[in-house]
């Protein structure tokens, strides 16, 4: 959350939580003689003089957690955001780090940070949330007031800007390679300027780095149109085994100069909605990777069918396979399982990471089985189209034969019968 917006808040929680001090405070010493707002029926004026129940409405209502400790880190209160976080029990803060920050709160005045909560509290795994506490005391109570904590989710928005920061990093280092080698390239071109064999060498190397940042490039591009840059296109039908006759023939050509076979074993039929250039792209991205982590003469199958709705397009190759602590972060973008080959496969690391993407806008999903020494099995999942309703059949009598077919013999029936009359 923005500073400006912390302050904002803070500013207004103070205020709210300062007409509930009288009450908290007799709640805590008699809670006898603590007798809770009166509930008013929607529609019904609230008296404008009680500003506690106006107070607790507002904090109630706030989508922000609130939690008001007292000097002894007793809970005086909590909002419904707070205890949906389940950091209360009771009047007791179930978080440490949480308390921590009281502390220092109550020391300094205020106090900004971040705070993990563990996943058994939350029930939806780990969250990091921001918390922002300030000290609610004046004259002589300094150091002995209320402290009011103000937490808000921040798990997600610190992912982003962690993705955002190694995205910036990943893309300068990756930029960074191939424009160093073509730098270092074209110089030493120059000094090889008699040399005409070394020339060809030195140029047939930079169109590699030339074309290996071109595909950097146009990859960023995607990546960056199918993370919502651009408006996904409108869903058709696709035929299946158009897409993979046209990413098979994308990668034949690396596959042959490899020796390597491609073999497609296909369930006729399949037909999915979605954007046929993205599954292409994905399919043929699958092929590549393939095609690149396979040794030489050895066989890819694709294959594809129908399950549970879905449409299958499975890539399995005999490669080197993955270990098992890098399969869960092979579709990470700039990732590899092996950086040491990184230059010699000439890859992006970004394939794979587009793979996932289209899988995820057309509603699909995208997995990865494999085993070292023994290959790996990329499964791309498609929702497939709804089958077209067909015009329904006419009615048919017991025999099969159409009512339609029965009155027109009915008809013919009659008119021989008229002409042998008239005969």
């Amino acid at each position: 959350m923005h500073p400006l917006l912390w302050l904002a808040l803070g500013l207004l929680v103070g205020g709210a939580v300062a007409a509930l001090i009288t009450r908290a405070r007799v709640r805590a010493t008699a809670p006898d003689a603590y007798e809770p707002a009166p509930a008013y029926l929607p529609g019904t004026p609230t008296p404008v003089d009680d500003e506690p129940v106006l107070a607790r409405r507002l904090l109630d209502l706030m989508d922000p957690a609130v939690v008001l400790l007292d000097l002894y880190d007793s809970v005086l209160l909590a909002n419904p955001s707070a205890r949906a976080l389940g950091i209360v029990r009771g009047t007791r803060l179930l978080v440490p780090g949480l308390v921590s920050v009281a502390h220092e709160v109550r020391k300094n005045g205020s106090r900004r940070a971040d705070v993990p909560l563990p996943g058994d509290l939350v029930g939806t795994g780990p969250r990091l949330v921001g918390v922002h506490g300030v000290r609610l005391d004046s004259g002589d109570a300094v150091g002995r007031g209320p402290v009011a904590l103000v937490l808000q989710d921040v798990t997600e928005a610190r992912r982003v800007e962690a993705v955002r920061r190694d995205f910036v990093a990943n893309v300068g280092h990756e930029l960074k390679t191939p424009v160093g080698a073509l730098a270092l390239l074209a110089e030493a071109t120059q000094g090889a300027a008699d040399d005409p064999e070394t020339v060809q060498r030195f140029a047939a190397r930079m169109t590699h780095e030339a074309d290996r940042l071109s595909r950097l490039v146009r990859e960023l591009i995607d990546l960056s149109r199918l993370q919502g840059a651009e408006p996904m296109p409108e869903l058709v039908p696709v035929e299946v085994s158009a897409v993979v006759a046209e990413a098979v023939d994308r990668t034949r050509l690396a596959a042959v100069a490899k020796g390597i076979e491609l073999a497609v074993g296909e369930q006729p039929d399949l037909v999915v909605l979605g954007v046929e250039a993205q599954l292409t792209t994905a399919v043929t991205n699958l092929l590549a990777n393939a095609v690149t982590y396979s040794p030489e003469a050895t066989r890819i199958a694709v294959g594809t069918r129908a399950r549970s709705g879905f449409a299958e397009v499975a890539v399995t190759d005999s490669g080197i396979g993955i270990p098992r602590a890098d399969r869960a972060r092979v579709f990470e973008r700039f990732y590899r399982v092996d950086q040491s080959r990184a230059s010699t496969t000439g890859g992006t690391g970004l394939g794979l990471a587009i793979v996932k993407h289209v899988a995820t806008n057309h509603g699909g999903s995208v997995s990865v089985w494999s085993e070292e020494g023994l290959g790996s099995t990329f499964t791309l999942r498609i929702p497939l189209a709804p089958a077209p309703v067909e015009p329904a059949d006419p009615p048919t009598d017991s025999a099969g034969i159409t009512r339609d077919r029965v009155d027109a013999l009915r008809a013919a029936v009659t008119e021989v019968d008229v002409q042998r009359g008239r005969s």
